[in-house]
């Protein structure tokens, strides 16, 4: 059975230092990308790789809203509305206007990211909001954001045919504060992918189900 969230050590906090630099390291790697390789399919993922910005700038964006009222919901998320623009399509309130092609497409993940960090650095650390994966913390909402950032960047790259690497430390930070039984003598990108679900990790199989603890640790 999965430890709680209170168990173990206090994490070293995720900042918005830290979501800060896992955005502009991924917008500046999918800038790389020639235009024409946008129309292929994300990793294991459904849709093309533009779907999976905007659902990860959707996600970016949720995140920031969940922060944004004076007295954060505790029991469900800020009502936007959030729509599919096809058929078994995610469920976003951020669509980027596809017009403005892969570098309109990068300003709205770039723009989304920015929004998070903003609320993560000016939130109190006292304050709670909700998510489907524990009521959680500014901390906690940050280290969501680095873990959504790194591995859709995960994504894209095996689409897009990019080399995506991020930092070692950063990984290892957020696995600390939402993944309580990941693995700590591995390599931690690696176990940042066998966590979320998309490889296998020497001596643990991969997972069929996964999910992150975003409740404070403190």
């Amino acid at each position: 059975m999965p430890r709680s969230a209170e168990a173990g050590p206090s994490p070293s906090p995720v900042t918005a230092d830290d979501l800060d630099q896992a955005v502009q390291l991924a917008v500046g790697a999918l800038r790389e990308a020639p235009p024409v390789a946008w129309d292929g399919t994300p990793g294991s993922l459904e849709g093309d790789c533009s779907e999976t910005v905007e659902h990860l700038s959707d996600d970016l964006f949720a995140y920031a809203v969940q922060l944004g009222p004076r007295t954060p919901p505790l029991n469900g998320e800020v009502p936007f509305v959030w729509e599919s623009r096809r058929p078994g399509g995610p469920a976003n309130a951020v669509h980027a206007d596809r017009a403005a092609g892969p570098a309109g497409l990068l300003q709205v993940l770039e723009a989304s990211g920015a929004l998070l960090v903003a609320m993560v650095r000016t939130t109190p650390s006292r304050v709670r909001a909700y998510h489907s994966y524990g009521v959680s913390d500014p901390d906690g909402f940050a280290a969501m954001g680095v873990v959504e950032t790194l591995v859709h960047t995960h994504d894209l790259a095996e689409g897009l045919g990019l080399a995506w690497t991020p930092p070692a430390d950063l990984c290892s930070r957020v696995l600390t504060r939402l993944f309580p039984d990941a693995p700590r003598t591995t390599d931690p990108w690696p176990t940042l992918l066998w966590a979320t679900g998309r490889a296998e990790l020497p001596g643990h199989p991969r997972l069929t189900t996964w999910r992150w603890y975003g409740a404070p640790r403190s």
